[in-house]
């Protein structure tokens, strides 16, 4: 009698374990399942919580940007300089004239060499003009300076459509503290900012431009040349591999 008892509560512990074990298959084959998904993602954009890509970090964007230069004018000067006039003309290949801004001429009020800035500015109208901004979107205007004594600059600007990034300089964290095997704050900023500084058109960022009109008489011409002379035997010589 005892022996029966024994041996039936054997039998009941044998299908207990065996229904435990048929359960656990699934679970574990579904959380393998999961890790393996998990190793197959390895974009850190798409699925890491914090960003660890330079691009995402540092962005470039379109956005419009104030540009401007101070030229200096000394109180003994009788209008525009060379010097300043080289100056200007570089300052002004950034100018959009399709766009048109405002450009903007400040002249100092109150300082040393007021009357000489004011002479100064007047070249500097006409020179922008000469360089194609038009009459009408040239704005001159007066700053108070900071001092009667001293001299200070004429201020040119114009507003510029640019690609542009964040500035660059930020150590938030040690660079040695490297357990998380991932970038630093600042990496790829100077590269990210170099690239945007390279943009001439920053709307080639937005998408590809109007392919231009097909010269179709150059192209016959091209495919009339192709046909006719063939492939060449200094071609086929300088092309030939000796082993």
């Amino acid at each position: 009698m005892f022996e029966s008892a024994l041996k039936a509560g054997a039998i009941a512990t044998t299908m207990r374990v065996g229904r435990l074990h048929r359960r656990a298959v699934p679970v574990l084959a579904v959380a393998v399942a999961a890790l393996l998904a998990g190793c197959a993602q390895r974009d850190s954009i798409t699925v890491g919580a914090i960003p660890d890509d330079y691009r995402t970090n540092h962005p470039i964007v379109i956005a419009e940007k104030n540009l401007k230069i101070d030229l200096p004018v000394g109180a003994g000067d009788r209008g525009m300089t060379g010097s300043q006039r080289d100056t200007l003309l570089g300052f002004l290949e950034g100018y959009d004239k399709s766009a048109a801004p405002a450009l903007t001429i400040q002249v100092p009020s109150g300082s040393a060499n007021e009357v000489a800035a004011t002479a100064a500015a007047r070249d500097f109208a006409r020179l922008a003009v000469a360089s194609g901004v038009k009459r009408n979107r040239i704005v001159v205007t007066s700053y108070q300076a900071a001092s009667s004594e001293a001299s200070a600059p004429v201020r040119v600007a114009y507003v510029s459509v640019r690609a542009q990034t964040d500035k660059c300089g930020r150590w938030p964290a040690d660079l040695g503290d490297t357990s998380e095997n991932k970038h630093y704050a600042d990496f790829g900023c100077s590269y990210q900012n170099n690239l945007a500084a390279q943009m001439a058109n920053p709307a080639d960022l937005l998408g590809p431009r109007k392919p231009s009109t097909i010269d179709a008489e150059n192209r016959g011409a091209v495919i009339d040349i192709y046909r006719t002379r063939g492939i060449s035997g200094e071609f086929l010589g300088n092309s030939e591999v000796t082993y």
